[in-house]
């Protein structure tokens, strides 16, 4: 079977192989769609197309909307050309049950697919075209973290930022400044109203995409390169709204083990393309079936139905308390604890450290008995059934291919929210006392022990990139498996600073204990999975 809007008139041949079909009728969804659009989605990659693109499948199939969706991709146009348009904007999802199932849809919801780039003179005019038309009531966004950025790591803006400071909305260069363009564009005829959201997985999302395209529009002002209404069109959500969202989906690179089975299925289309800037697509996504998307309701303009599918909307304050709730206790927290010890003891899959017993006890004592007492509830959705999913369902499932060495990634960066708010709430409750934590001090002495680059079996161990490594490791380079202690010398500069735990470890107490796990940690080949086992079966604990 091909993958193309003409084969799958063959309803029987498709659903034999088990495949879910869409149950709309394509042309006049496309129709309906390219007439009159509500919805462009930048960010062509698997968390549009395996969660966004689906909701929205889910809400046409039951009838409850007429249009999809029109997707744009600005960072990786090869995207778009080698995966949109040959298989006319359809794809495959492929669900992966922690049972050992797996669920194949596919996805038509995608309608148009354009690129962002004002060189192209085709798209760029038909984008226009797009963010001109009053039926246009939100702009959504999953182009990473990095896609908000104007500045490199010196704090300098980069060259294409500055062209674009420079040069007005005419003919933008970069991507925050091709969209500043296009908002233009609906500014200057008539000024509709419009929600951008950004759905991308970092904190307070929604003000990093307003301070991103506030950015152009008061250069541009100040320049004279546009009228200085623009500037109050921006500014007030009456007209633009920059919703926060929290978005939670594991949808990794495509897996070769799903890529067999299709084809066993008689599925053909299933190569993966990687892109000149090292993108990993194909015509389907693997996904896990656990999924999140929680906005702020803030549109102007009105909004897609998305509820219909499992979308919560609500306020801005509740979004920030899910997503504390799942960064700071449910999820990030037992992500790390794993990333660290599944480095030291040789792990290459999450899934698989979640059969060794110690492991999992860690991660549910992390959860359940130093976390759930402090967390964030936003009330929405139950915490305690978050983690019960998180320990159960996802973390276990055999087809994720998610690695502790990629989770590793950074470590650094993420103690102070994945570990250290939780530290400090203790710190604030007077019915709780910060000594009492055991098992986080135990995940910051395995991350100190993994800075030493040996693995449990004393044999050298590649260490993740990380922006803090070369500070790092060398206060841990003489340590040696079998050395006795104390190492509070080598230790305290890393232990004391706040700047990577949230607080100084040593000012409320935990720095010790942190010193005397890593003691342990260290006092021969095996102590790392024994110490573990020593501490998670303690009675005390």
């Amino acid at each position: 079977m091909k993958l193309n809007i003409e084969t799958l008139k063959d309803v029987d041949a498709w659903q034999k192989a088990g495949f879910n079909l869409p149950k709309f009728n394509l042309e006049q969804v496309k129709e309906n769609t390219k007439t009159n659009p509500n919805w462009i989605h930048f960010g062509a990659g698997n968390i549009f197309r395996g969660f966004i693109a689906n909701a929205q499948q889910n809400i046409l199939n039951e009838g409850k909307s007429n249009r999809g969706i029109i997707v744009a991709e600005g960072f990786d146009y090869e995207i778009i050309e080698k995966v949109y348009k040959p298989y006319e904007n359809l794809g495959v999802l492929v669900t992966l049950k922690a049972n050992g199932n797996i669920e194949k849809t596919v996805i038509a919801s995608i309608v148009e697919s354009l690129v962002v780039d004002s060189k192209n003179e085709e798209n760029w005019k038909r984008l226009k075209e797009i963010f001109i038309n009053p039926s246009l009531q939100m702009v959504s966004f999953t182009i990473t973290e990095k896609g908000y950025s104007l500045q490199n790591a010196k704090g300098e803006y980069l060259y294409d930022v500055l062209e674009d400071f420079n040069n007005g909305p005419k003919n933008p260069v970069s991507y925050i400044g091709k969209l500043a363009a296009l908002v233009y564009e609906r500014f200057i005829n008539g000024k509709q109203p419009l929600a951008l959201v950004s759905m991308d997985n970092c904190s307070h999302n929604g003000t990093r995409l307003y301070e991103s395209v506030s950015k152009f529009v008061k250069k541009w002002v100040e320049k004279g390169l546009v009228e200085e209404d623009f500037d109050s069109y921006i500014n007030n959500p009456k007209y633009v709204s920059f919703p926060w969202s929290m978005i939670d989906k594991i949808t990794p690179r495509p897996d070769p083990s799903v890529r067999e089975m299709l084809k066993r299925d008689g599925f053909e289309d299933v190569e993966t393309v990687i892109t000149s800037k090292n993108t990993y697509i194909a015509p389907f996504v693997n996904a896990e079936e656990c999924e999140y998307l929680v906005i702020e309701d803030l549109f102007p303009n009105g909004r897609p139905n998305l509820e219909e599918s499992g979308i919560i909307f609500t306020d801005r304050e509740t979004v920030d308390k899910v997503e504390k709730m799942k960064v700071c206790t449910c999820l990030n927290p037992l992500h790390t604890a794993l990333a660290i010890y599944g480095c030291l003891l040789g792990y290459t899959l999450i899934s698989k450290e979640m059969e060794a017993s110690e492991l999992k006890k860690l991660v549910e004592k992390i959860g359940y008995e130093e976390g759930l007492p402090v967390v964030v509830d936003p009330e929405i959705i139950d915490p305690k059934k978050f983690i019960d999913e998180v320990i159960n369902v996802r973390i276990p499932n055999p087809f994720m291919p998610d690695t502790p060495q990629r989770i590793a990634t950074d470590t650094s960066q993420k103690l102070k929210i994945r570990f250290g708010e939780t530290i400090k709430a203790y710190m604030k409750r007077e019915d709780l006392n910060v000594m009492d934590l055991r098992f986080i001090p135990l995940v910051l002495a395995g991350w100190c022990r993994y800075l030493m680059g040996i693995d449990n079996e004393g044999n050298e161990m590649a260490l993740s990139s990380d922006p803090l490594l070369e500070e790092l490791t060398p206060y841990v380079e003489s340590i040696s498996l079998g050395d006795k202690g104390p190492f509070h010398r080598q230790l305290k500069p890393i232990l004391s600073n706040a700047k990577i735990f949230g607080v100084n470890l040593y000012e409320i107490g935990l720095g010790e204990i942190v010193e005397n796990y890593f003691e342990e940690l260290i006092a021969s080949k095996g102590a790392v999975r024994a110490t573990l086992k020593k501490y998670v079966y303690s009675e005390k604990n």
